[in-house]
């Protein structure tokens, strides 16, 4: 086959966006800078450890995103994988999966844009629609326990 069969090569997008694993799945957490997405996803990893769950970064303040088989899959560009911005200091090492797929788009948005109780949500990123939750910017107690019920994740289950 030539590559004049294949088609052009579609580029990944590349987005504003942190991206963590719990267990299988895949949360996309984005929003303006200074929403708090390195703060959430730390949280949420942190969360998760400490009940037995598998949590892991896989990128932190940027991510390529591109369709794979009709769900999102994101990974970090090469030169900072395995970082993560901490306010005051700067990037920091984290233990890092390479890639995954998106089951969830939380969207930091400030107090006045959200809404009590949501209706289903989804977002459409790089053609594929992922289903989205907003949720107030920094405020990291009260997302939490939104991200694990929209997933079934313990104690949600």
């Amino acid at each position: 086959m030539n590559s004049t069969t294949l088609g052009p090569a579609v580029q990944p997008e590349n987005i504003h966006a942190t991206m963590v694993l719990i267990g299988e799945r895949g949360i996309l957490v984005t929003g303006a800078s200074g929403s708090g997405k390195t703060t959430l996803a730390l949280a949420l990893i942190d969360h998760c450890r400490h009940r037995g769950l598998f949590s892991r970064l896989v990128g932190d303040d940027q991510l390529f995103v591109e369709a794979h088989a009709g769900r999102l899959l994101c990974r970090a560009p090469v030169a900072i994988e395995g970082l993560v911005e901490v306010p005051g200091l700067g990037p920091r090492p984290l233990p890092f999966e390479p890639a995954g797929l998106v089951d969830l788009h939380v969207r930091l948005v400030p107090a006045g844009e959200a809404v009590r109780f949501q209706e289903d949500a989804a977002s459409s990123i790089a053609g594929c629609l992922v289903p989205r939750v907003d949720v107030v910017e920094r405020n990291v107690p009260a997302v939490l326990p939104v991200v694990m019920a929209r997933l079934s994740i313990a104690p949600f289950l």
